[in-house]
């Protein structure tokens, strides 16, 4: 197999599909491996080091999808990436076609293989999801923190509080890896936390975490009472290949104290918060309702060494195995299939675009 890894171009992506040490297995196992010219420089990896362990370098983007049979990318193509785009290709990215309309219909019309590394499901977890939504989660509050800041819109708190001022209280809505990476941080830092799920287990591992964390069932009222006591909220709801659902309304949202802070996790799904639109790390704010909110859609772009090494060591042993001609005997690369031949293949998509 022809394995291309092109360099991203979606604003301020600095992520690389694959990092050397990764491609080296593929190269061992017998298959090729091209590298668009500087992919992996914003990642801290430079040509030299893939042309060492045998990677062949191309200049440009067109060379890469002219060469290449799959394509391993991160993010989801961008307009100026569709023409390059071809029929004969296995398209291995994040996607996130549930929002994202015009790329589904693209990716439809060009009849190419889409696998997406968010719909790639093995005993009902979601392998390679799960390390963005790792770094998602913690970068949540990390932000969330910053942006609380006086001098950034916030209401001027300092979310672990200190003695003789209160502590601030974080609700998360969602108890998987985002938004238990996000409770983490947020108990670790002094703050009050509230996250809500409807999974019992979950809220057992979630309330384990510290007697500062609460984890409840979402009852409509008792969201709607968090979220005019919250100084900050996480978005990290998820339903696997679908728009994610509307959890907090902007009705919601306007009994929340201005200067309040909102961090969408759940963006790249159309956001879980009914304020939510996407921004890009160029402009990575906006003021609703008096609450800044942050969404944008590639979160663990800002740190993409750290996501680079993570994202290959669980993406690798899923490209070996489609990498083979027979991957189909492989359940959970088939279901994580999204578009192929010209059809919406994901019982999700399916049911987001009932009419393709």
């Amino acid at each position: 197999m022809k394995i291309g890894i092109p360099k991203e171009i979606k604003t301020l992506e600095a992520r690389v599909g694959l990092i050397p040490a990764a491609c080296a297995v593929l190269i061992e196992a017998g298959h090729e491996v091209y590298l668009q010219s500087t992919a992996g420089v914003l990642s801290g990896y430079a040509d030299e080091e893939y042309a060492r362990l045998g990677v062949r370098l191309l200049a440009d983007a067109a060379q890469l999808y002219q060469t290449a049979e799959m394509i391993i990318k991160v993010k989801e193509p961008v307009a100026a990436e569709y023409t390059l785009l071809r029929a004969e290709h296995v398209l291995f990215s994040y996607l996130h076609l549930a929002a994202e309309e015009v790329l589904t219909d693209k990716l439809l019309s060009i009849g190419l293989t889409a696998v997406g590394f968010e719909t790639v499901e093995e005993n009902g977890l979601l392998p390679l999801l799960a390390p963005m939504s790792d770094i998602a989660g913690r970068l949540s509050i990390q932000v969330g923190t910053h942006l609380l800041h006086r001098p950034q819109g916030g209401k001027g708190l300092l979310l672990g509080g200190l003695p003789g001022a209160d502590r601030g209280h974080v609700l998360i809505m969602g108890g998987g890896v985002a938004g238990g990476n996000a409770a983490i941080l947020a108990a670790a830092s002094g703050a009050s936390v509230t996250i809500f799920d409807y999974d019992r287990q979950k809220q057992e591992r979630l309330r384990a975490i510290g007697p500062n964390v609460t984890a409840l069932y979402p009852f409509p009222e008792r969201v709607a009472q968090a979220v005019a006591e919250a100084d900050l909220i996480v978005g990290a709801v998820l339903v696997t290949g679908e728009r994610a659902p509307h959890v907090i309304s902007r009705e919601m949202l306007k009994t929340m104290a201005a200067g309040g802070v909102v961090v969408d996790i759940s963006v790249d799904q159309g956001g879980c918060i009914e304020t939510t639109r996407p921004t890009s790390y160029a402009d990575p704010t906006y003021i609703e309702e008096e609450i800044v909110h942050f969404a944008v859609t590639n979160m663990p772009g800002a740190v993409p060494r750290s996501a680079s090494q993570a994202l290959s060591a669980s993406v690798l042993p899923y490209a070996q195995k489609l990498a083979e001609s027979d991957w189909r005997k492989h359940a959970a690369l088939v279901r994580g299939i999204n578009v192929e031949k010209g059809n919406l293949v994901h019982p999700a998509l399916k049911h987001t675009f009932p009419d393709k």
